[in-house]
């Protein structure tokens, strides 16, 4: 059993990140920790497995957790057996192999005399029976850090696990393997991630945001659904909102003409009766006061009105205003883009395909291409984008413009600060407070102008590089999506899709996010594997 009470923290500038967090995992149970980049998942993630110590609350738990962070870089200098904590075990069963039998290895060792079997068989099962212990993590890719991680449950069989967005970095197959993993493992788990097939394995959800934490008794679809019918309330409570604001600000004109015109009258019947100047400055002035006073009472209750209408326009979702805004006239359907017949690629003197490839792109086309590690996916890419050609075959591009989007975002130049990012975009010749105008509805206000765009988060690039788009306002013939959801959350991957479905033109995506796949609904798939 997992219990936080009351949990906080604070930054060490004393802001605070989340305050008087509690939740309860049973023992056994399996619960999804969801929120928006920036609320806290990662940190609080920690805090359950004792790697960070909160400013206030407390944490009970009956076993030790194990961990399996996101950030797997910070893990290079270790060999695999120092990653997945066996080090000693190891160190201590060889030396009383060789013949130290000393209390000091016995105790390391805690009668666990088969370790080296169990690091074998793990590592088997996740598809790294060539990867040795003594092997340095650095020589690994992204997914097989992650799958050693990942073995480290198998190695150590702990009641309580804690996963920080661990299908990240795997392929389809290693993905649907941790699926089936975490469908059928006994122990305790919290889970952090992105990817909605992997969220909708637990029977519950929590929720992290600046409010606090709040639980949803279903899956990730259950809560989606949840939070679609808290949005329906919210835009009918912001309608009614609206509506009561319009009818303060008609009752305030209406009274106030009213008020004025009753003045008017008095006035003239002050006038006839032939009333004394100093009579008729303190009417006057009893007037005003009696106008002054209506209208801040009516200005009071709009201005009360307006107030709350705003609150409630912060919680509504921006990503349906996150438009590319592109102008469909200049796209032709049907017109081949790019066409290849009989390609190939050599690299090490090896060919990249058995056999060469013939590949047709019409205009308007959406197409996934789909193919496990070193089928050729990013060869293929350069070769549609003419930045690579074949060294066999023949290809034929009438590819105007193309907009490449990977993973780091590197269409955004890390040196430039987000202002100068997007003026670099700049083809309309759009004034500066234009293009500020441009960055504040992709959420980039005035605080981020001048900050460098290497400090920016995944989804922040990834917003950048749509703001400079609509920016720029070309209509490219292709947009190349290349694994763009691995490092944004489920709100980033919502504004994505939703600009990515608002284009019209010819998309080729890479992606080992099925529920991103299915959204972006490519028509045809063109499966590396299979060549």
């Amino acid at each position: 059993m997992l219990i936080l009470q009351n949990i906080t923290w604070l930054h060490p500038d004393k802001d605070v990140l989340f305050d008087n967090i509690s939740l309860t995992v049973n023992t056994h149970e399996k619960v999804a920790l969801v929120g928006n980049n920036g609320t806290g998942k990662s940190t609080l993630l920690k805090i359950m497995a004792g790697m960070l110590h909160p400013s206030g609350g407390l944490v009970q738990t009956d076993a030790k957790p194990y961990y399996v962070a996101q950030l797997i870089e910070q893990f290079n200098h270790l060999t695999v057996a120092q990653a997945l904590q066996v080090d000693s075990k190891l160190k201590a069963l060889h030396e009383i192999i060789e013949g130290n039998v000393t209390e000091t290895n016995l105790s390391i060792l805690n009668d666990d005399w088969t370790i080296e079997e169990k690091i074998r068989e793990a590592l088997l099962y996740w598809g790294l029976e060539d990867i040795s212990a003594d092997r340095k993590m650095d020589t690994l890719s992204g997914g097989q850090k992650t799958k050693v991680f990942l073995a480290g449950i198998l190695v150590h069989q702990p009641d309580i696990v804690l996963l920080d967005e661990p299908s990240n970095h795997l392929d389809t197959a290693s993905r649907t393997k941790l699926y089936d993993f975490i469908s059928s493992a006994s122990c305790t788990m919290v889970i952090v991630s992105h990817d909605r097939t992997l969220l909708n394995l637990p029977g519950k959800v929590y929720e992290l945001s600046k409010h606090g934490i709040a639980m949803y008794g279903g899956n990730y679809e259950f809560y989606a659904e949840q939070k679609q019918v808290e949005s329906n309330a919210l835009n009918q409570d912001l309608k009614s909102k609206e509506k009561a604001l319009r009818k303060a600000k008609e009752t305030e004109r209406e009274t106030v003409e009213r008020q004025q015109k009753l003045d008017a009258r008095g006035r003239k019947k002050q006038e006839k009766a032939g009333l004394p100047t100093i009579s008729m400055n303190t009417f006057r002035n009893n007037a005003e006061k009696s106008t002054a006073r209506t209208k801040n009472v009516h200005a009071e209750k709009v201005g009360g009105i307006a107030q709350e209408l705003n609150e409630l326009r912060k919680e509504l979702p921006f990503m349906d205003k996150m438009k590319l805004g592109f102008d469909n006239s200049v796209l032709h359907k049907g017109k081949v883009l790019f066409e290849a017949k009989a390609i190939n690629f050599t690299y090490h003197d090896r060919m990249v395909w058995q056999q060469g490839l013939d590949i047709r792109i019409n205009s308007g086309e959406r197409i996934a291409l789909k193919g496990g590690n070193g089928t050729g996916k990013t060869t293929l890419i350069k070769m549609i984008l003419g930045t690579l050609e074949p060294v066999a075959g023949t290809v034929h591009r009438a590819i105007h413009k193309a907009v490449y989007i990977d993973q780091d975002y590197s269409l955004i130049d890390p040196h430039l600060t987000v202002y100068e990012q997007a003026s670099a975009f700049n083809l309309l010749a759009l004034q500066e407070h234009e293009i500020k105008i441009r960055l504040t509805h992709f959420l980039f206000t005035k605080e981020y102008w001048n900050k460098k765009c290497d400090t920016l988060s995944g989804g922040e690039r990834m917003r950048l590089v749509l703001c400079c788009l609509t920016i720029g306002n070309v209509e490219p013939d292709m947009i190349v999506l290349d694994e763009p959801t691995n490092n944004l959350d489920i709100l980033n991957t919502e504004i994505l899709t939703a600009a990515i479905n608002e284009y019209k033109g010819t998309l080729v995506v890479v992606s080992h996010d099925g529920y991103f796949l299915q959204q972006v609904n490519p028509v045809r798939v063109i499966d590396l594997d299979e060549v």
